[in-house]
C-alpha cells in the first residue's frame, strides 16, 4: 500500500512537471501529453532496464497512466493566469516528485533482495531520471547534472531505506516530507555541489 501511495504522488507530480514545462516551450497538446507522460514513467524505465526488470512492465500501470493523463489534462485545462506563476512554485511539484519516486524506487529494489548500492541506484535513476529526460527533451541544461543539489537528495533516501534503517510505513512518509523539504530548502538557499570550469577566464581591461 505504502509502495501505491509514493507511486501515485510521484506520477502526479511530475506529469504536471512536465506539462507545465511543454507549454513553457509551446508545444503543441500533443507534446505536452508527450513530455508529461515521459516525465512521469522516464524514470521508472530506467530503473528496470537497470536492475533487470523488463521496460515493458510500464505498460502493466494502467491505473497510474490514467491517473498520469487526467493530471497533465487537468494542467491544460487550467487557467493561464495561474500556470503563469509556475517558476514561483513548480519547485515544489518537482520536489514531491523526485521524493516520492526516489523512495519507491529504493523499496522497489529491497522488495527485490538487492543490494544497497543497487537501492542507492534505483532510487536516483527512479527519483531523478524522469526530469532529466524531461530536461533534455525541452532542450534544457538538466538539473542533476548542475551543482545545484538535486540527486544527492533521492541517493540519500535510497541510503536509508537500502540499509533498512526505516521499519514502519509511518517513518516512511517521514521520510518523504524530510527529502522534500531538504530539495527546497537547497534550491531557496542556493546550496551547491563543487563544481569545476574548465571555461577559459576572460580578464577584464
Amino acid at each position: 500500500m505504502t509502495w501505491e501511495v509514493f507511486s501515485i504522488i510521484g506520477t502526479i507530480a511530475f506529469a504536471i512537471s512536465g506539462a507545465i514545462v511543454a507549454m513553457e516551450e509551446e508545444y503543441d497538446i500533443f507534446g505536452v501529453y508527450i513530455l508529461g507522460i515521459v516525465t512521469a514513467f522516464g524514470g521508472g524505465a530506467l530503473r528496470n532496464t537497470l536492475i533487470g526488470l523488463p521496460v515493458t512492465a510500464l505498460w502493466e500501470q494502467t491505473t497510474m497512466f490514467q491517473i498520469a493523463l487526467v493530471s497533465i489534462t487537468l494542467v491544460f485545462i487550467f487557467p493561464h493566469k495561474s500556470l503563469a506563476h509556475w517558476n514561483k512554485w513548480g519547485i515544489y511539484f518537482d520536489a514531491i516528485g523526485l521524493s516520492a519516486f526516489a523512495i519507491q524506487g529504493a523499496l522497489f529494489a529491497v522488495s527485490l533482495d538487492l543490494p544497497i548500492f543497487a537501492a542507492i541506484a534505483a532510487a536516483i535513476l527512479t527519483g531523478a531520471g524522469g526530469g532529466i529526460i524531461r530536461d533534455l527533451l525541452a532542450h534544457r541544461k538538466p538539473l542533476v547534472f548542475q551543482q545545484e543539489i538535486y540527486a544527492v537528495w533521492a541517493g540519500v533516501a535510497g541510503t536509508i531505506i537500502g540499509f533498512q534503517w526505516i521499519q514502519t510505513d509511518w517513518l516512511l512518509y517521514v521520510l518523504f516530507v524530510g527529502i522534500t523539504m531538504l530539495r527546497i530548502i537547497s534550491y531557496l538557499y542556493k546550496w551547491s555541489l563543487p563544481f569545476k570550469s574548465l571555461k577559459p577566464t576572460i580578464i577584464q581591461k
